[in-house]
């Protein structure tokens, strides 16, 4: 799981990133809402825990152009604000769900665990559409033009990781982590590699690319390139 941590108060900050990270959890902190915004369009997270009240931008305006924007990550609200009208509107904006301050580091950890499950469980079904590209995720299967696709169970994976995070620049580190797990010590070169590997298939059969790299940056699948 790869959590983003927004808030301003460094004790709590650091709190929270060493118990998710000695849980096992990948984490990036920042403390400014405009640049949890940027990380957030820019890189694939499973879960974001924001502050509310963050200099830079606070956090019911990040959560409301995440969702006009289509990013759908889920969003834990953290903040000492505690009526119930700051509730209804951080559910209103597109919040999935809301902790008071002061909390409980173990009510915290559940509440991240269940929108990790139901994130996986309302994607993990889905049909995925890009162009004439087609993934299956409940049957294993794609398919590019009414052909099917034969993929090794790396390529399946990588492709299934980018079609899932549709639009959006994925970097190596990142790829690496959800293909080979987030402990690997995978070399970036193995993803290159992995990557011409599934283009081979993905796109030199069929003359419209889908898979592009953003050179010095990383790799995204869509249907136009940036």
């Amino acid at each position: 799981m790869r959590v983003l941590i927004a808030e301003d108060e460094p004790k709590t900050r650091r709190f929270l990133a060493q118990g998710l990270r000695e849980e096992g959890i990948s984490i990036e902190t920042t403390e400014n809402g405009a640049d949890a915004l940027v990380l957030l369009r820019e890189h694939a997270f499973d879960a974001v825990i924001l502050d509310v009240m963050l200099p830079g931008a606070d956090g019911w305006s990040v959560v409301k152009a995440l969702r006009t924007e289509g990013i759908k990550t889920p969003v834990l609200f953290l903040t000492a604000r505690d009526q119930i009208e700051d509730r209804v509107r951080g559910f209103e904006l597109g919040g999935d769900d809301y902790l008071v301050k002061p909390f409980a580091f173990a009510e915290l950890l559940a509440r991240l665990r269940n929108l990790g499950r139901r994130a996986a469980v309302a994607q993990g079904d889905a049909i995925l559409r890009i162009e004439d590209l087609t993934v299956d995720p409940l049957r294993h299967h794609v398919e590019r033009a009414g052909r099917a696709l034969q993929l090794t169970a790396k390529e399946y994976a990588l492709l299934l990781f980018l079609a899932r995070n549709r639009g959006r620049v994925l970097s190596r580190t990142l790829i690496a982590e959800s293909v080979w797990g987030l402990c690997s010590d995978v070399q970036t070169n193995v993803v290159d590699v992995l990557v011409r590997r599934l283009r081979g298939k993905l796109d030199a059969p069929f003359g419209r690319p889908l898979l592009h790299t953003i050179r010095g940056v990383g790799y995204l699948l869509d249907d136009h390139a940036r």
